[in-house]
């Protein structure tokens, strides 16, 4: 982080780090409240547990939904807050997923936390219409990453995935650059409560 802010201020930008726990909701509501509100925040961390249903801890619930749905939820809310307390406009971006829109092998909790998260993104929207502060989520499918690659290690599993995305390829993290930069910006202008679907054609059927 702090050699990619390093990298910004060079390129003549301006940028700073701040290292958060998010599931401490109330120390990063007080790390927020404390800094220059965000116009643009990407709510972007979340985790896996997947198991069959019938093996699912409640440590697994717990681990899940606290980063997946709560920690997201107040996460948002802080920054929320601070831009309405200084009357500013901006763009809450939550970083869903395909499978808050249908179900999948061993992700009951997955889905369940990325279901809850368009849940409240569509109520968010509704309560902010009129603030200049718009809430979207983006919905990737398996993208590469530490977190997906022990999962995507096993050749079934891959040929699984591989076989529902209609593009015949995984994402990349470059995939979600550009969606992310059009909510970010004046482009989207028009867009709250939406859900950009990045999922390579997996929910069309």
């Amino acid at each position: 982080m702090d050699a990619a802010a390093a990298a910004i201020r060079a390129a003549g930008g301006v940028a700073s780090t701040l290292v958060c726990d998010v599931t401490d909701t109330k120390a990063f509501a007080a790390a927020i409240e404390a800094a220059d509100p965000f116009d643009i925040f990407l709510n972007n961390a979340g985790t896996n547990r997947p198991k069959p249903v019938q093996d699912v801890t409640e440590d697994d619930y717990d681990a899940v939904m606290e980063l997946n749905l709560r920690a997201a939820y107040f996460a948002a809310q802080a920054v929320i807050k601070r831009l309405l307390a200084a009357g500013r406009p901006g763009s809450i971006i939550n970083m869903s997923s395909q499978m808050g829109h249908v179900g999948g092998p061993k992700r009951t909790l997955y889905c369940a936390s990325k279901w809850g998260m368009e849940g409240f993104t569509r109520a968010m929207a509704i309560d902010l219409a009129g603030t200049g502060i718009r809430v979207n989520t983006i919905c990737p499918t398996f993208i590469e990453t530490p977190m997906t690659k022990p999962f995507l290690a096993d050749k079934a599993f891959s040929d699984y995935v591989l076989g529902k995305i209609k593009l015949g390829r995984l994402g990349q993290v470059e995939d979600l650059m550009g969606p992310v930069v059009f909510l970010a910006s004046e482009a989207s202008a028009l867009m709250t409560g939406a859900s950009m679907m990045l999922d390579g054609g997996w929910t069309i059927g």
